[in-house]
């Protein structure tokens, strides 16, 4: 079990590179989060949903995604709310308070999970979530130590020297464990690591003396490493003076799955801006509004932002607007949520450029699917995941056509505005380059985002294979 000092240390990339590693050396791997805080997830080939870095994990294994690498996925609503997901299904939204006390029913589930995949594979590498530190939680823990004791699992704790204090993250966390869950850990892993390595050996040396435990890895920093990030945002405009097209997406508060846009972040045609509270929209060619996990909510931020306004001011300038999922169903003309599945706020009148209307239901609707863009040549590939069902008139000139029979999603009359309830849109390049066009731009350079997730993957694998003493963890 890989567990962490900090969130962010690198526990998902690890877990991934460790999978990549066994994988390349002929050993059955699964990747396993016992519980995830995500609003970043991924539809199953059993029609369930889990974490997006448990996806990545999966491919970085070889294998297709299942509930059972990912068995309990949070989703936050508000600061204290949350939907809770059990093995790929919504069961209910709790508040925070209420969540602790269910963490016994939730364990039943992580250990279900746990001893399906021991069934099928010689090794599960287990990721653990923030830090087994956090003391407040402790009590009845099913995401670090609680499960590495239930199960017997030896872990490695894993962290960020590029945060500074990185001696102090490590022997705090080992601190304050337990007896024996100090003695569960049989080393650490230093991350992102960059300069001289000899001029750390006096630390790791000290390390292992304070500790009697051995340093495993001192993992580089490793730049342009491109794949899914589980939920933290890079929120800079990536400058770029020969991009060929200006893409703006808003950072609503519960913002879900931007790795959607993964694609268009990596491509070096493109300069991507994140825009966040308090920042103007810049000017550019594309705005997208993103996923929601509490839409309602989101577009009341929207307009307090003025956000409204610049899109607006945008179209009227002939720029280009997509909605995605809960983005999509904020250019409708009403949202309503009379069930209050996402909020308190049980109906919100949308921005208004499409002439149809969305309801949120308790049932989530969980697909993957696959189809063309509105030309009917065009493959797209990516999954649905939501509550909301829209309906109007606006539907009748669809987005995108699915291989089920499905008609999705809109394009205005004018052409300048696309909605669709498609996530992994821009996913394959022939996809992402007639959107591209759609908006103006030509000739412009597409990569497929698997390929570019496989090399990625093989590149850090081949870093923490050379900075780690895997004969020895092996």
């Amino acid at each position: 079990m890989i567990q962490g000092t900090t969130s962010d240390a690198g526990k998902t990339t690890l877990v991934a590179a460790l999978c990549r590693i066994l994988k390349r050396r002929g050993v059955s791997v699964a990747p396993f989060k016992p519980q995830n805080m995500a609003l970043n997830s991924a539809v199953t080939e059993d029609g369930g949903e889990i974490g997006r870095a448990q996806a990545l994990q999966a491919q970085a294994a070889g294998l297709k995604p299942h509930t059972d690498m990912n068995p309990i996925l949070i989703k936050p609503t508000s600061d204290t709310k949350a939907q809770i997901i059990i093995h790929g299904k919504a069961v209910s939204g709790m508040e925070a308070a209420v969540y602790h006390d269910y963490k016994s029913h939730a364990m039943v589930a992580v250990l279900e999970s746990y001893y399906r995949l021991k069934d099928q594979y010689d090794v599960i590498i287990v990721e653990g979530a923030g830090s087994p530190a956090e003391i407040n939680l402790r009590d009845r823990d099913i995401a670090n130590m609680g499960f590495a004791e239930a199960v017997d699992c030896p872990v490695i704790i894993i962290a960020d020297i590029d945060r500074g204090g990185v001696f102090a993250h490590i022997v705090g966390t080992l601190d304050l464990l337990s007896e024996s869950e100090q003695k569960r850990v049989i080393g650490f892993v230093i991350n992102r690591f960059r300069g001289d390595i000899n001029l750390l050996q006096s630390g790791l040396d000290w390390l292992d003396q304070k500790t009697g435990k051995p340093v495993l890895g001192v993992v580089p920093y490793v730049q342009g490493l491109r794949l899914d990030a589980e939920d933290a945002l890079e929120k800079h405009t990536q400058k770029n003076p020969h991009a060929k097209i200006r893409v703006s997406v808003l950072v609503l508060p519960r913002i879900s799955n931007h790795n959607d846009f993964d694609s268009l972040r990596f491509n070096t045609d493109v300069e991507f801006t994140w825009v966040g509270p308090e920042h103007n929209i810049p000017a550019c060619d594309l705005i997208i509004i993103p996923g929601s996990k509490n839409v309602c909510a989101d577009l009341q931020f929207l307009r307090e932002q003025g956000w409204d306004k610049a899109i607006a001011k945008h179209l009227r300038y002939g720029g280009k607007l997509i909605g995605i999922c809960g983005g999509f169903q904020i250019l409708g003309e009403v949202i309503s949520d009379p069930d209050e599945i996402e909020s308190r706020l049980v109906e919100v009148k949308g921005l208004g450029y499409f002439s149809m209307n969305t309801r949120l239901f308790p049932e989530k609707i969980l697909r993957q699917q696959c189809g063309t863009l509105w030309d009917k040549i065009t493959q797209v590939n990516g999954y649905e995941i939501h509550c909301g069902v829209s309906e109007g008139d606006a539907l009748k000139n669809p987005a995108v056509y699915f291989n089920s029979g499905i008609a999705d999603g809109a394009i205005s009359d004018d052409g300048q505005i696309l909605g669709t309830y498609l996530h992994g849109l821009f996913d394959l390049p022939e996809a992402s380059k007639m959107l591209l066009q759609w908006c103006g731009i030509e000739n412009i350079q597409t990569d497929n985002l698997n390929d570019v997730r496989e090399k990625a993957l093989n590149d850090l694998a081949d870093e923490v294979e050379r900075a780690m003493k895997l004969d020895w963890l092996l």
